[in-house]
């Protein structure tokens, strides 16, 4: 396995001790990138973007790390539980010269801040403490942690804040962004701690999109009646910026998908060549199909079954079970039986987010991990991979895959092939989200560059 030991790029007199590895420059060679916790690879795809070289990324799940190798080909991939001795000494080794640190370590145990017990001593959080060990090991000049942004609300960023600056080497500044407010096609909030070498001497800055998602939502007139309302002026001249399709600030779900619809239900094929692709008609299908191969990739669309085919065409877009009229209330409809079911004999509680529909004129929802979490709003099918990758602001080139290997393997989920790829997009990073964040940390270091 080829192992990268990156050449420092330039040196600044480091006024913390401690403070071992040099920051490169922006100029002739790329800033070096490890991503732990890569999953499929969001965050490292956004850095790429911006013109980072991506060198390493580790994680547990084989199916993600088999994504990651065949879309990073030049990194090292290194698939194990960063906890084990022989796992941690080859990602410290790939980090090794690494400018800058990314991932997005679980973190379990929020409710037990309230019992004095601190994060990093939470033996549940024992991922999140090998982040923070990583780097302290490697002390890149930056590095990104994301999380849900749950973390902020129960009160323990402050510890999270404290546990990542290492009694000052770092200045760390956390934010919650929204994926939507950087030309994510879906909302998706996301908790991201900033942080920077004390001894470069520049401070990290607040990260800031169009602000859309504090002004424009999708409300409901009546049953059946969707509609995206603007709150005041300034949310009239972001709605016209959302609903022109040439601009890339703001994206909705038809913007995003809506060359993709010739796909149709029970589609096994999982590949299909360009020339057969119908034309761009947004400036974001252009951008997601830029570099791309002969074919792309994930375009296999799942079966449905015949009772929900009947509610989503009784349901608009945008909308769910609560547009359904009364005869299609009954749990079964066409006498197949299938998922549990219920005492009443009705849809019950368990079917709230169940049978939604895109609206075409608004971004996403946030998705989850599964192929039926979100619905066509146009046709009563789910999506394909590609559209759900494409919601995510995955480029068309990047594709989902699956380690060849079958049964149990270490650090596999199970549910099979098809589910793994729709998890994997599920639980990403948005990409673009990462871009406008690697743009940041491009300013930050090209600052400390100039303080040489």
């Amino acid at each position: 396995m080829r192992v990268s030991l990156a050449e420092p790029l330039f040196d600044l007199a480091s006024a913390i001790p401690e403070a071992r590895m040099p920051v490169s420059t922006t100029g002739d060679k790329p800033l070096k990138v490890i991503d732990l916790f890569a999953g499929a690879g969001g965050l490292s795809e956004g850095f790429r973007q911006q013109g980072f070289e991506i060198v390493a990324g580790s994680d547990i799940d084989p199916d993600a790390c088999a994504t990651y190798k065949r879309n990073f080909p030049n990194a090292i991939t290194i698939h194990g539980d960063i906890r084990e001795p022989e796992i941690r000494a080859r990602v410290i080794a790939a980090g090794k010269g690494a400018d800058v640190v990314v991932g997005g370590p679980p973190c379990q145990a929020f409710s037990q801040v309230r019992n004095a017990t601190r994060l990093i001593d939470d033996p549940r959080n024992s991922l999140y403490r090998e982040f923070v060990s990583m780097v302290d090991e490697l002390r890149p000049a930056v590095f990104l942690m994301e999380n849900v942004p749950g973390l902020a609300q129960m009160g323990v960023k402050e510890q999270a804040e404290e546990d990542l600056s290492l009694g000052g080497v770092y200045r760390v500044l956390p934010q919650v962004l929204d994926a939507a407010d950087f030309g994510v096609p879906q909302t998706r909030k996301r908790l991201l701690f900033l942080g920077i070498r004390s001894d470069l001497g520049v401070e990290p800055a607040a990260i800031t999109g169009t602000g859309a998602t504090s002004q424009l939502s999708l409300a409901r007139r009546k049953k059946g009646k969707y509609f995206v309302d603007a709150s005041d002026g300034v949310g009239e001249k972001l709605l016209a910026q959302l609903l022109d399709p040439e601009d890339l600030g703001v994206t909705t779900a038809a913007q995003a998908i809506s060359d993709l619809r010739f796909l149709q239900t029970g589609r096994r094929e999982e590949d299909i060549v360009v020339e057969s692709l119908r034309t761009p008609e947004s400036a974001y299908q252009r951008l997601m199909r830029q570099s791309l191969p002969d074919v792309v990739q994930n375009v296999s669309v799942p079966r449905i079954n015949e009772d929900t085919v009947l509610r989503l065409k009784a349901i608009p877009g945008g909308g769910n079970h609560r547009d359904l009229p009364e005869r299609l209330l009954a749990r079964y409809l066409t006498g197949q039986k299938w998922g549990p079911s219920t005492d009443s004999g009705r849809l019950g509680r368990a079917h709230f987010y169940a049978y939604r529909r895109l609206h075409p004129s608004i971004w996403a929802w946030t998705l989850n991990t599964k192929a039926d979490s979100v619905y066509h709003y146009a046709f009563p099918r789910a999506l394909s991979v590609r559209e759900f990758s494409r919601l995510q602001s995955f480029p068309d080139h990047f594709t989902f895959t699956t380690d060849s290997r079958r049964g149990t393997i270490a650090g596999r989920i199970d549910g099979g092939q098809a589910h793994s790829r729709y998890r994997q997009v599920g639980n990403a990073v948005p990409p673009l989200l990462a871009a406008a964040v690697a743009q940041e940390v491009k300013k930050l270091v090209g600052k400390a560059e100039r303080r040489k």
